[in-house]
């Protein structure tokens, strides 16, 4: 019997699974793929992320990993584009986007050298339950005969399709539907010295440079328009990408190096982390739409989180009902104001007359340009930012 099985081997579950290992429990991850393997992604882990990655003893491996280390993101608006340095996160001021077989690689094998145990090409076919309690997985590895295991809780770390979530019926709260649909590709001899998100009305698009020289060009349109847009994705992509004549003549001058890859399956929720003998992590726990690029740093976040939670429980210092509270509340205060924000920028929506006038106030204010984009990266509270004496204070500055 294991103290944890983890559904999901990716950047929500490799680091629960990693943390509950280094603290010497005993850890099943579990995940269908076998890596390295590509998932669709928003490649970013902003300076809270990195934070973590540095002290879970990671970095260094990122930083080796011919990822480009960045510190300057470029919002550009329409008729200006703002450029700034996000404020640190626990001194870490720099961040960067790695593709997924690569970061998925590098936390798998952590966790593995921590001393869980992985069963990667395994599939879980039913979450197991008793009087009503989880109480462990039956799976099957292909061409083989399906086995059941058993453990004090099962964690869901699969996405927003958990199979976990779905069986224990995990209620959702602050659902808001798809709001935008996305597709991005990969072009080498484009560069650029940080991510670059170009804004303008029913479009969104960016450049996020990220291993061996490549750069991930995500585009975004509205969600009732995914039909329109996978119609002729080549076709509408680049389309998009001309309201940007310079950035499009960058890419004129690189090479797409590989397909389209894109999804209009992007829901808004927040789900109940933890029952009898389950708990939610990462996508199956949050999600949001990607125009922020906060899932991989939200799931090291939440992976953090329950990995102490569980502690806690294990060790008899806290009971099952208040680590619930505790994941429930703290997650709501930490990320709620960023997921209210992120659902509001996916509308694709002009910016109101307010943030217009926030945005060309910004130009000339470096300090404040650089928290702006801190509110983006995550180590600057939104709330604190745009609160409404914050942003008269910005623009009142600006004239006088």
């Amino acid at each position: 019997m294991y103290d944890a099985i983890v559904v999901g081997a990716r950047c929500a579950g490799s680091p629960t699974a990693m943390l509950l290992a280094r603290k010497g429990y005993r850890v099943l991850l579990v995940d269908r793929a076998t890596f390295p393997k590509d998932t669709i992604s928003t490649h970013v882990v902003w300076p809270t992320g990195v934070a973590r990655l540095k002290r879970w003893g990671l970095l260094d491996r990122v930083a080796a990993s011919n990822c480009p280390t960045m510190r300057k993101v470029t919002l550009d608006v329409g008729p200006f584009a703002l450029t700034g340095s996000p404020p640190p996160a626990d001194g870490i001021s720099e961040f960067f986007a790695p593709r997924r077989t690569v970061l998925d690689t590098i936390l798998v094998e952590a966790a593995v050298q921590a001393g869980a145990e992985l069963r990667e090409g395994c599939s879980v076919e039913e979450i197991m339950t008793d009087d009503g309690r989880v109480n462990g997985i039956r799976c099957r590895a292909e061409g083989e005969s399906p086995l059941t295991e058993t453990a004090s809780i099962v964690i869901g770390a699969d996405g927003r399709h958990s199979i976990v979530a779905e069986a224990v019926k995990a209620p959702a709260y602050n659902a808001k539907p798809a709001m935008a649909c996305w597709y991005y590709t990969y072009w080498s001899g484009i560069s650029a010295e940080g991510p670059e998100f170009y804004s303008r009305p029913g479009r969104a698009f960016g450049l996020i440079p990220t291993n061996d020289g490549l750069a991930c060009l995500p585009v975004a349109w509205t969600y009732k328009e995914f039909r329109q847009y996978r119609s002729d994705i080549e076709g509408n992509y680049l389309k998009t990408l001309e309201l940007a004549p310079e950035l499009y003549e960058r890419v004129h001058q690189g090479k797409r190096e590989e397909r389209f890859v894109g999804t209009a399956d992007l829901p808004n929720f927040f789900r109940k982390p933890m029952g009898p003998g389950w708990a939610l992590v990462g996508d199956a726990a949050y999600h949001k739409d990607l125009i922020t690029a906060q899932g991989i740093s939200d799931a090291f976040r939440g992976a953090e989180a329950l990995a102490e939670a569980l502690d806690a429980v294990f060790s008899g210092s806290e009971t099952l009902e208040a680590a619930v509270e505790r994941l429930e509340r703290k997650p709501n205060e930490d990320v709620m104001p960023m997921y209210e924000f992120t659902c509001q920028w996916a509308t694709l929506d002009p910016p109101p007359p307010a943030m217009q006038k926030l945005f060309s106030a910004l130009r000339g204010n470096e300090a404040e340009r650089n928290r702006f984009i801190g509110t983006l990266a995550g180590t600057v509270p939104i709330q604190e930012f745009f609160s409404p004496q914050n942003m008269q204070r910005v623009i009142s500055t600006a004239g006088s």
